[in-house]
């Protein structure tokens, strides 16, 4: 089953880190939860320690990064996951469901083998206000495309309690909006690769050279500045808990 993350996941395990402060909303979510299902669990970012893990992840490539002691992991789809009903007591999707080809099968199958929470991390694509689409609109569209909204989750689920996650200022993980707070990082080719939308977005360095004459000249900080004085920011990520 070879997927996208064979051919961009290649820095993942040293850019796309764990932030604790993602991590215990994380945690918090699954509860007293002892067994937990990752689905579409990459290198391993945000698997609980303090509970028994199994992990799912379609790519080799990911599989090939997450590190010695990292919980067991099977190949394997959301959408058809190889266990009974009820086979854990929570589950989590961290950053995932915009990857998956059927995203309506794959929450129900989230559901199917969760007895408690299914936690999820994702992005609620209504959301708008992110400066970084000033200089790249297309990252709304492909948002759009990408990103159910957020009535699929009860749609699937259940009820759901949606909450935003606002990202801290110096988020130690490396997905899209992590480096609202440094805009000259998405100048650096070794980030943008280890972030799957700039793989959709055709000639993203030549749209991008705006962004470095701005922050050259000063007018990103004259239209942006007052952002640097926040330590966190509601960037549109929600995490979605549907109870069993």
């Amino acid at each position: 089953m070879p997927t996208a993350y064979d051919t961009i996941g290649i820095n993942y395990a040293n850019l796309r880190q764990p932030d604790p402060r993602i991590e215990a909303a994380n945690g918090a979510a699954l509860g007293d939860a002892v067994t937990v299902l990752n689905v579409g669990a990459g290198t391993g970012s945000y698997e609980p320690a303090d509970r028994t893990v199994t992990a799912l992840e379609p790519s080799i490539e990911m599989i090939r990064q997450r590190p010695a002691g990292a919980a067991p992991v099977i190949r394997g789809l959301a959408e058809d996951l190889p266990f009974a009903d009820n086979a854990f007591d929570a589950v989590m999707a961290v950053l995932t469901v915009h990857h998956w080809s059927d995203q309506p099968k794959g929450l129900a199958e989230l559901r199917r083998v969760a007895r408690g929470p299914v936690v999820i991390l994702t992005f609620d694509p209504a959301h708008r206000g992110f400066w970084l689409t000033d200089y790249l609109p297309e990252l709304i569209s492909i948002d759009a495309t990408q990103m159910p909204p957020m009535s699929a989750y009860a749609a699937a689920l259940g009820p759901v309690r949606i909450t935003p996650v606002p990202i801290p200022h110096d988020c130690a993980d490396g997905f899209l909006a992590a480096y609202w707070h440094r805009p000259a990082a998405y100048l650096d080719h070794r980030i943008r690769a280890a972030i799957s939308c700039f793989w959709a977005i055709e000639d993203v360095e030549a749209k991008l050279e705006r962004l470095a004459r701005d922050l050259e000249t000063g007018a990103w900080e004259a239209k942006y500045g007052d952002l640097l004085g926040r330590a966190s920011c509601d960037l549109g990520y929600r995490l979605v808990v549907g109870r069993g």
